[in-house]
């Protein structure tokens, strides 16, 4: 019943057609195959490239999911979607090599060219691309020598624990586009690196993830083949920062209390002083009774009474705002506890956006009947 949200510490597009441009901190990521019509038409792409703190996933798979099943998403939030007129698919690969986020700016004049390109890892004429195709389970692409770079990647381990590194999502017309990749067997080929788990393994140490099209899609000389795909970067002055999501089941339903078995319930809210560090960890509890309580002949009153909800109940918060899910209902993920105390459950206010509201959604299952509470339970993050 855990979600914990991770922004990046770094992100950058890489641009075929501007090899040694950097976008460091530029608002937008791309992902984009075109075929412009100039007077010398070539075909070129753009590729996307976002790194997360190792340091803090290995805190958090230790210390917080401690042997819980898990599971790990990338999400990233579109703000341009074009030329998606058939099925096409962005794939998502763990980046060998490191790579210099830079502070250049898309087309900036004049051009910034101290961090990451599509021919360079650090800076210009410096750390090219090991574009070295012998190496096991690692590859680049080009389709020639003048754009030769783009990144290199790896496609699979020798971890017989791992699934496949070659993650995916396919998009058409009209399927939402936010991107929204698992990414569980990536993480865990970083955290074992990390840890030196490896044993006889092929070391896969974090240097981010790549987001590109499908080779069928890339460099297509088309006019009638040119994906444009433009997400939010960390560098966006919205509130749709790519994040690295990590759910796990933590919960606990070893309740000793009378279970409601009525749909017309009352849910009430508690431990909620309304405004918390971005830094908290917040257990909200909840009194739960019916709303049209059995008349009986008793000293103390019904109202006090607090009931368990049934186990098949979980939260989800929104922001306020925009109304869009922050935190969506999971049948796996966002499960409600229950103690002898009653109803809980715990959020983690650093991946949400702060100074910023949120409203907080309770859905239960009763008697085959689903219920969701909206009842205004509100609280706000703040800087710490």
């Amino acid at each position: 019943m855990a979600v914990y949200k991770l922004f990046p510490i770094k992100d950058a597009t890489i641009y075929s057609g501007y090899p040694v441009m950097n976008t460091g901190i530029d608002e937008l990521l791309e992902v984009t195959s075109e075929y412009p019509l100039t007077l010398t038409p070539s075909p070129r792409a753009s590729r996307s490239l976002i790194k997360f703190d190792q340091t803090e996933i290995d805190d958090i798979i230790t210390n917080k999911i401690s042997g819980s099943s898990w599971s790990g998403s990338l999400k990233s939030y579109i703000s341009v979607a074009e030329g998606i007129t058939q099925t096409s698919t962005i794939y998502c690969y763990p980046v060998t090599g490191s790579w210099i986020n830079g502070t250049g700016k898309y087309l900036d004049s004049p051009q910034t060219t101290n961090g990451v390109s599509w021919d360079f890892t650090r800076y210009s004429g410096s750390g090219l691309w090991d574009v070295d195709t012998t190496r096991t389970y690692v590859t680049s692409s080009y389709p020639d020598i003048t754009q030769r770079g783009g990144g290199t990647w790896y496609t699979g381990s020798n971890n017989p624990h791992i699934t496949s590194v070659e993650k995916f999502q396919t998009f058409s017309q009209r399927s939402t586009k936010d991107l929204n990749i698992n990414v569980t067997d990536h993480i865990k080929l970083w955290h074992s690196a990390s840890n030196g788990l490896d044993s006889n393994y092929i070391s896969v140490q974090n240097e981010g993830f790549i987001l590109k099209w499908d080779d069928n899609i890339e460099f297509t000389a088309s006019p009638s083949t040119q994906p444009i795909m433009k997400f939010y970067s960390v560098d966006t002055n919205t509130i749709y920062p790519p994040t690295l999501e990590l759910k796990w089941d933590d919960s606990d339903y070893s309740f000793s209390l009378l279970q409601i078995e009525t749909t017309d319930l009352f849910i009430g809210l508690d431990s909620n002083p309304g405004i918390f560090y971005s830094e908290s960890v917040n257990r909200f509890r909840l009194n739960v009774r019916p709303e049209f309580p059995v008349r009986t002949f008793q000293t103390s009153s019904v109202y006090t009474d607090n009931y368990a909800l049934p186990t098949s109940s979980y939260y989800a918060i929104k922001d306020l705002d925009t109304n869009e899910f922050v935190i969506d209902f999971d049948d796996n993920f966002t499960k409600i506890s229950c103690d002898r105390n009653g109803n809980y459950f715990d959020i983690y206010m650093n991946g949400l956006q702060p100074e910023r509201y949120y409203k907080i959604l309770i859905k239960t299952i009763i008697n085959g009947s689903v219920i969701v509470k909206d009842e205004d339970y509100y609280f706000k993050v703040i800087n710490g």
